[in-house]
């Protein structure tokens, strides 16, 4: 047996308890994982409040990243053996005192990095690498705006793109919070609470617009975007916090050759994951084992205090990742 936290029924935070099921067993393919700690995540509010759904087959636990230490390795498994540190990215299940993972999304955790903290890594990492790096979305030298750049993904986002070439923006909801994002690669941050955005990124540009957009807000957003894109600009679509149905105006999108698209992580096939998990392995990880770049985190919380970390996500005052401890391993 093992302790989890459940949702007791759909509701706010104060419907997550601690709860002891059944230890998962790992199958062909994949890894039983001691959890250290785990990623607190939007997805995980949507899901407790009954709009987000795992997909068919995942683990109803909540929970989409983890880190901790392999306690056995399934059927057909050849890379990982138990007592290896990883890092891992979930379509569920990561609230709990072990998970399954399969084998192929799995990373070693880079040197310099602790265990626990390693859990703020993997939603964020292949969240920007799909959306800006594999495929190329954002090049070396192009200009590239970062709505919440004080998130999780958004500061992974700025370090990323800023090693890589970049030149970026971000918007933040303080002063503090656009200090942090300058601290961390931005060119400009603007307090959004404040400042004119889009007024500002048409000053940085020069009146020419910016490259690339990366949104988590969607709704009304949407119109300030397609004007704020230079010619060929893309805008790149993660989440929805101002809603998901939009207006848009084909003849602007047309006449300057936009590009809007947009993606989720949580329902692709394990081979696509895979593949983005060797780009990353490749390309991404060496930088961190350096020093280049580094995880983000606000808070860790105990899994007991999961309520309060639910909290903290849904106000919106951290900075970077919010982790639960699992006390697993």
């Amino acid at each position: 047996m093992m302790r989890t936290i459940e949702i007791t029924q759909y509701g706010g935070p104060e419907v997550l308890a601690l709860a002891d099921a059944p230890r998962p067993v790992a199958g062909h393919g994949e890894v039983l994982i001691a959890v250290s700690a785990a990623g607190v995540n939007r997805a995980d509010i949507l899901q407790r409040k009954g709009h987000y759904p795992p997909p068919p087959g995942a683990s109803p636990i909540l929970g989409m990243e983890v880190s901790g230490f392999i306690a056995e390795a399934g059927a057909g498994v050849t890379v990982w053996k138990p007592g290896d540190a990883v890092c891992a990215l979930l379509a569920g299940g990561a609230y709990a005192e072990y998970c399954v993972a399969p084998a192929e999304q799995c990373l070693r955790i880079p040197e310099n990095i602790a265990v626990p903290d390693a859990a703020a890594l993997p939603e964020a990492v292949f969240t920007v690498w799909a959306n800006l790096f594999e495929p190329a979305c954002l090049k070396p030298g192009e200009t590239l705006l970062v709505q919440g750049g004080p998130s999780g993904v958004g500061s992974m986002a700025i370090q990323v793109a800023s090693l890589f070439g970049a030149r970026v923006a971000a918007t933040a909801g303080s002063l503090a919070k656009c200090d942090f994002c300058r601290e961390i690669g931005c060119e400009r941050a603007f307090n959004y609470k404040e400042d004119d955005w889009a007024e500002g990124i048409g000053k940085w540009t020069e009146g020419r617009g910016v490259d690339v957009i990366l949104d988590m807000v969607g709704g009304d957003y949407f119109p300030k975007h397609l004007r704020a894109l230079a010619a060929g600009g893309r805008l790149v679509h993660i989440a929805y916090a101002h809603g998901r149905d939009v207006t848009a105006n084909l003849a602007l999108i047309m006449h300057k050759q936009l590009i809007v698209t947009g993606s989720t992580l949580r329902s692709r096939p394990v081979a696509e994951k895979a593949v983005l998990r060797d780009s990353i392995q490749r390309r991404l990880w060496p930088h961190f084992s350096l020093g280049r770049i580094h995880p983000v985190i606000d808070r860790v919380f105990p899994m007991e205090e999961v309520a309060e970390a639910h909290r903290l996500m849904e106000a919106g005052g951290h900075t970077g990742k919010i982790l639960l401890r699992m006390n697993c391993a």
